[in-house]
């Protein structure tokens, strides 16, 4: 479990490599003090997405790519200096400061527009028409493992508002138009769907 609060920006050590048993590894470059709180087994959410920590150097780790990972995410795509979000596991009696996120991505979403509005800016997004039940104004989704508020719904778009240090401390300052996001949505609003689903309800 996370809070979608990013603790630094990671970058990839290598392109990924196959794994040997159909997914693959990516090892990645961080600070001594994240590097040194991680262990063998441990959670890490790499730009949003949950993987397990596989092996451990100075300021690096390895992490395993299973085969639904390097589907539904664009993970498989990083290259050698790409950055990436990073965040470890939450642990009890953590200040849960963001919002209740598991690192299961539902898929990616791409960019439509960027308003840059002095410091501040409004990042506007595809809403696939399957995910569009569980995006509603003023609540929460995740954007590459970053805890975000929808500001606005449209009919196939959404958008969020990005302040100077979202911008300056994660990787979104860095988004533009055409650039594709991992997207989780609020795992409450999941289980409130289904429930309803499966009554006839939804």
């Amino acid at each position: 479990m996370f809070t979608g609060l990013v603790r630094e920006r990671g970058r990839v050590a290598e392109d990924p490599l196959p794994s040997g048993r159909g997914g693959g590894r990516l090892r990645l470059q961080m600070s001594a003090e994240l590097a040194d709180a991680l262990s063998i087994g441990a959670s890490l959410a790499v730009s949003g997405v949950c993987l397990t920590v596989v092996c451990l150097g100075a300021g690096t780790c390895e992490v395993e790519l299973a085969p639904e990972t390097l589907a539904r995410t664009r993970l498989g795509d990083l290259r050698a200096g790409d950055e990436v979000n990073l965040e470890p596991a939450l642990r009890l009696g953590d200040e849960l400061g963001g919002h209740l996120v598991q690192g299961h991505v539902d898929g990616t979403v791409g960019v439509v527009a960027v308003e840059h509005l002095g410091d501040h800016r409004v990042v506007t997004l595809e809403l696939p028409a399957e995910h569009a039940p569980l995006v509603v104004e003023k609540g929460s989704v995740t954007l590459d493992g970053v805890s975000l508020t929808v500001s606005a719904v449209g009919g196939d778009t959404f958008s969020v508002a990005l302040v100077p240090h979202t911008l300056a401390v994660t990787t979104l300052g860095g988004v533009g138009r055409g650039h594709r996001l991992h997207l989780e949505l609020d795992v409450l609003g999941k289980y409130v769907h289904r429930a309803l689903e499966l009554r006839g309800l939804a």
